[in-house]
């Protein structure tokens, strides 16, 4: 039978792929294509990305702006945190929609389904599948079909411990037993590290070769089940990189300073941290402050790349919900204290923890967040090839329903499979 097996590492970027640091996923390349032209969202945030990979379709389509958002509520500008398990669900209630776009597992439902394994934040497994038509099994939230808690949910913590145990559940239960049409197995490591300790130290390396053996343990598996017949498509790559955070600006104190935001408790203006990007929302009813917010905007030195109304899309965004700026905070190629290069200011988060200096954060368009890994193996991949054209993530929905060989209309993004 037809299948695709995708594993994520997240938060992976592609210079850390090497023989020394990820070693399996060396041994991949030797049978996959490598694609160093791939490029994530904006925000290159992973829950923003989740629902951007599992629509095919980009922010601007799919509605889920950021992993921070605002909501226009009963005329109120209304931040929130699109990592709590119950966002997608508020959405819906407020918009209409929870994601205004097929997901794969919708689009999969009656072909056998999609099985997703996630150990990221809850919303961000919830993105994959937030109006309940596959599984999804994640350690705050684990349901089937019609989102009917399942009797066997995921017990595990958010650690390389805990992605080992997920993997080997993901290989012995989707891989082996139920054999999905898809089946997506998204680590929380190397990006749950990655914010805690600096690029390139011990802490990280080490924990990276563990998300590298757990990649390891997915391909000899498939390996395994193509020698029975199947024909599988894997698909191993990463959402986003990481940059090293050089400083934290604290976005809405600048605007509340410049007078554009009336206090910190006000809706007019709403200023939505994304770590190494930030999503700037006006109130209608404050439409003139908009030409001076986009002067201020483009006068700080914070600010690296600033996206008005008219230049969204060129971001795949668009100005819903009141988004009238997006901002990439400034970013440089400095090395860090291990050697990595690439550092970026992030913008002060209004509830997670604060962004640690040193330590790696994401969200924007630097170089380094903007590179992460994408390794396909299968039929139209061309074995130990490297393909320099660029892809996104927005590619990997088509690509996956084009080897399984079901039409999939409507998606922004276009199948990679090499014709002809």
């Amino acid at each position: 039978m037809r299948r695709t097996v995708m594993v994520i590492l997240d938060g992976l970027r592609q210079d850390f792929v090497d023989e020394s640091r990820t070693p399996n996923l060396m041994r991949l390349t030797a049978s996959a294509e490598r694609f160093p032209g791939f490029r994530s969202a904006f925000p290159s945030a992973t829950r923003v990305v989740s629902a951007t990979f599992a629509t095919g379709c980009h922010p601007a389509r799919h509605t889920l702006q950021g992993n921070a958002v605002a909501l226009m509520e009963n005329g109120v500008l209304t931040p929130h945190d699109v990592g709590r398990p119950d966002f997608l669900a508020h959405k819906r209630a407020v918009t209409g929609r929870s994601l205004a776009v097929p997901t794969l597992a919708e689009r999969l439902a009656p072909h056998g389904g999609a099985v997703v394994f996630n150990n990221v934040s809850p919303g961000a497994a919830v993105a994959h599948d937030p109006d309940g038509f596959g599984h999804v099994y994640h350690r705050a939230v684990s349901v089937g079909p019609g989102r009917v808690p399942v009797a066997d949910p995921l017990h595990v913590n958010l650690d390389a411990a805990g992605d080992r145990a997920m993997t080997e559940r993901f290989v012995a239960e989707a891989l082996h037993d139920r054999r999905p049409p898809f089946a997506l197995l998204w680590l929380g490591e190397p990006d749950h590290i990655q914010h805690n300790a600096p690029l390139g130290s011990p802490e990280h390396l080490a924990v990276l070769k563990q998300a590298d053996r757990n990649a390891g343990m997915v391909m000899d598996a498939v390996a395994k089940e193509r020698a029975k017949g199947d024909d599988i498509l894997l698909i191993v790559g990463s959402d986003h990189g990481h940059e090293t955070v050089s400083g934290v600006i604290d976005v809405e104190a600048e605007l509340i300073a410049a007078g554009l935001k009336d206090n910190a408790e006000s809706s007019d203006v709403v200023a939505m941290a994304n770590g190494t990007s930030t999503l700037i929302y006006l109130d209608p009813k404050h439409e003139t402050r908009r030409s001076a917010l986009g002067e201020f905007l483009r006068a700080q030195s914070w600010a690296w790349q600033v996206f008005g109304t008219d230049a969204l899309g060129t971001i795949g965004q668009a100005p819903h919900q009141g988004l009238a700026f997006a901002v990439s905070m400034a970013a440089d190629d400095g090395l860090n204290e291990y050697g990595i290069p690439g550092r970026s200011l992030v913008a002060k988060p209004r509830w997670d923890k604060p962004d640690r200096l040193g330590c790696g954060q994401h969200g924007g368009l630097g170089r380094y967040e903007q590179a992460p890994v994408l390794l396909i193996d299968g039929p139209g991949f061309a074995a130990a090839g490297t393909r320099h054209q660029p892809a996104h993530i927005v590619d990997l929905a088509p690509t996956i329903m084009r080897h399984l060989e079901i039409a999939a209309p409507g998606m922004d993004g276009r199948a990679l499979q090499q014709t002809g």
